[in-house]
């Protein structure tokens, strides 16, 4: 999705975002544009006699539960599918046919199952295009049915399907094979293969039977997620068959909902907040629609900061709420709220401030999805109390949360006797404690050694405790979470750099970090180093030379490819690591492709000279984010479908027009531009967001006014035009 960037690179590592948007497809697996046009909605339902085994880890045939009245059975054979005899010269060979779509395409995954090979169990659970529920009924009728590159049509499965005993034929379970059509139940005898079928089977072409695979591409497919019974699998294909629809030129996207609030518009996950999260609109259905609207709050249970918390896969859950989405809140009292992301309802609640009053405010990712960091404000002392010599020496509090099911890990303080007197803030990511100082420094510690050398005393949630003297429960009022981890001595240092506005980021493979030498003429510039020698990369200094307002910034690629993403007034550059040739102990920095804004090509000449013969000088030079001349605005990611998106603005007078374009991530091709209809004003601040077929437009006008403009994926609009 896409999101406003900060002009300056993020003070702390930066989180890539979980990648499995890319659409891969091995040699021998059938295409996406050809897996199930009737199956993009709908629940799906494994059919009777469906076995549920854990596929092999390669792509070796599934065995099939043995009953003891069934005759053993071919692995190729399936219980849904039917074996028919290839008639006319030549060995005997069988071909599964997949019945046609009139029957229960639900219970089929892909159609690789009409070329004799199976990839998945029958009762396997397919992803759905979650919020896409219009679309897939929509597509289901207008997408073809390509059986014509599998070597029959499905006409031909048609006539297979009503031969001389249809009525026979609309059995599931009847097989036909070269031997003669055994019985269900063992014991009876064999009936004679139909020569009905046979004129039919004549026209199908058999395919080859699987060879042995290959080691390295079994690994590459189980790195990939390619196994035969993995609902991943269905669920990328799923993405790639969408972002084909998205990227047609037929495909529009429609403004279909328009909404204005006096506070603050948040939105996650297909979910729209407002009204301080008391009223979440849900934007998946055809139509904004409200899922909850709760009463008006005090001041006092204002929401200060909001995680949207999902599900893990794989784990079991002690209450049947933790597997649905939730919502954990951080009010002005310092209470955490773990809230029902569908119904608004409290499920559980934590008071965090102890015995001195804390002012909890920021709530952030540790670990996404796993552990979770609750930050207090800068502790500052009033102007009498300093006057009075009292002194504050811790600066932060920390706590840290393991999440689903909810647990305390610990509280920490950050105290200028032991980190310094400069501080300025403080962040936890990915097991890192990274401390910034007011003169441009940033020092990295190893958090989770913190946590096991300096915590006195481990507690859980509703625990009664005597703690310094004080007796309570964790978690309940008053006494909130104790103070448990305690630094008496500063803590080894991982790393540490001096960079302009403690703009410091680590990434890419081998691993390199970007800084911005710490002086303001250097503003602009940023130097990719690495992080185990701090050596320059070669060409790793990387200037624009852009004439603007707002300087360019920089950031690590969110795909986890190790690229890097610079992004000037009318350029974008992603660059890339390499290996140096004869030397493999130095990287270089090389272009891998750049984007560029569409401008006229005018050049701005300083001395112009009328028709008249008078010479007339410019005092100034035309700058490159000139309002009237396109600009790149936004550049943002799109993990699930894999494609990276930018936000360009071109105002002319008062009236500023911008469109969303999607561009090719491995290449940078333009594939589609959708223009926003609302007028764009530079000077406000503006988010976009790109979510699968929805995009969110939201606006902050001057006195506190915002504006919320969803658009959605149309596939035709003939009627509506």
């Amino acid at each position: 999705m896409v999101t406003q960037k900060p002009r300056y690179a993020p003070s702390h590592p930066a989180v890539p975002k979980r990648g499995g948007g890319r659409c891969h497809r091995p040699a021998g697996a059938s295409p996406a544009g050809a897996e199930l046009p009737g199956q993009l909605g709908g629940s799906p339902r494994p059919p009777r006699s469906a076995s549920l085994l854990p596929g092999p880890p390669s792509g070796a045939w599934p065995t099939p539960q043995r009953c003891r009245r069934e005759r053993p059975r071919s692995a190729t054979q399936a219980r849904d599918s039917r074996s028919v005899q290839r008639c006319g010269p030549g060995p005997r060979r069988e071909v599964n046919v997949r019945p046609p779509l009139a029957y229960s395409p639900c219970n089929y995954s892909n159609l690789s199952r009409a070329t004799g090979r199976r990839t998945a169990a029958q009762g396997v659970v397919r992803a759905r295009l979650t919020g896409n529920s219009r679309l897939s009924a929509g597509n289901a009728r207008e997408q073809p049915l390509e059986l014509s590159r599998f070597g029959f049509t499905l006409a031909g499965v048609e006539k297979i399907r009503a031969g001389p005993d249809a009525s026979k034929a609309r059995d599931p379970h009847a097989r036909l094979s070269g031997a003669g059509r055994a019985s269900r139940h063992a014991g009876r005898k064999a009936v004679p293969p139909r020569r009905g079928n046979c004129e039919a089977a004549r026209r199908v072409r058999a395919p080859r039977a699987p060879g042995p695979h290959n080691v390295c591409r079994v690994l590459a497919r189980r790195a990939h997620g390619f196994y035969a019974r993995d609902a991943g699998v269905a669920h990328r294909k799923n993405l790639g068959l969408l972002r084909k629809i998205m990227c047609q030129e037929s495909t529009k996207f429609k403004n279909v909902w328009t909404t204005h609030s006096a506070s603050p518009i948040a939105y996650e996950r297909g979910r729209i907040y407002m009204d301080n999260y008391q009223c979440c609109i849900s934007s998946i259905a055809q139509a904004p629609r409200i899922l909850y609207q709760k009463s008006k709050c005090a001041k006092s249970e204002k929401i200060e900061d909001a995680l949207l918390l999902e599900c893990p896969l794989g784990e079991m859950l002690p209450s049947p709420s933790d597997y649905k989405a939730s919502l954990i809140v951080l009010t002005v009292q310092n209470w955490l709220l773990r809230l029902s992301a569908d119904s608004g309802e409290v499920l559980e609640k934590i008071y965090l401030a102890g015995s001195c009053c804390k002012s909890f405010r920021y709530l952030s990712w540790d670990t996404p999805q796993e552990v979770m960091v609750v930050k207090t404000i800068q502790n500052k002392l009033p102007a009498a109390a300093r006057q009075a010599g009292i002194q504050q020496s811790v600066l932060f509090y920390l706590a840290v949360f393991q999440v689903l099911p909810l647990s305390f890990i610990g509280m920490l303080e950050i105290n200028k006797k032991i980190f310094g007197n400069s501080v300025t803030d403080v962040a936890v990511s990915n097991g890192i404690l990274i401390v910034m100082y007011s003169v441009g420094l940033v020092r990295l510690y190893n958090f989770k050694a913190i946590l096991e050398q300096f915590m006195e005393q481990p507690f859980d949630l509703g625990q009664e405790f005597n703690w310094n003297g004080q007796v309570g429960v964790v978690g309940k009022y008053p006494f909130g979470l104790p103070c448990n981890i305690k630094i008496t001595d500063t803590p080894p240092l991982l790393f540490e750099a001096s960079s302009l506005e403690n703009a410091f980021q680590i990434g890419g493979y081998p691993w390199h970090y970007i800084i911005t030498p710490n002086k303001k003429k250097h503003k602009g510039v940023f130097h990719i180093c690495s992080l185990k020698d701090n050596t320059l990369a070669k060409n790793g200094i990387q200037d624009m030379k852009c004439c603007s307002l707002e300087p360019d910034w920089i950031y690590f690629h969110p795909d986890m490819s190790g690229r890097i993403i610079h992004v000037g007034p009318n350029l974008i550059k992603v660059l890339k690591l390499k290996e140096v040739k004869n030397r493999t102990d130095q990287m270089e920095i090389a272009e891998d492709f750049t984007i560029v804004a569409n401008r006229e090509n005018c050049v701005n000449n300083t001395v112009t000279v009328t028709a008249s013969g008078r010479v007339v000088k410019k005092r100034f030079n035309l700058l490159d984010d000139d309002p009237e001349q396109e600009t790149f605005k936004i550049v943002d990611y799109e993990d699930e479908l894999d494609l990276l998106s930018t936000v360009a603005v071109t105002q002319i007078g008062a009236d500023g027009r911008a469109h969303l374009d999607f561009h090719c991530n491995e290449h940078g091709i333009l594939l589609k531009s959708i223009p926003f209809r609302e007028s764009w004003d530079v000077t406000y601040s503006h988010e976009v967001y790109f979510d699968k077929d929805l995009v969110l437009h939201i606006e902050q006008k001057p006195n506190r006014r915002f504006s919320c403009y969803v658009y959605q994926m149309v596939c035709d609009t003939a009627k509506d035009d």
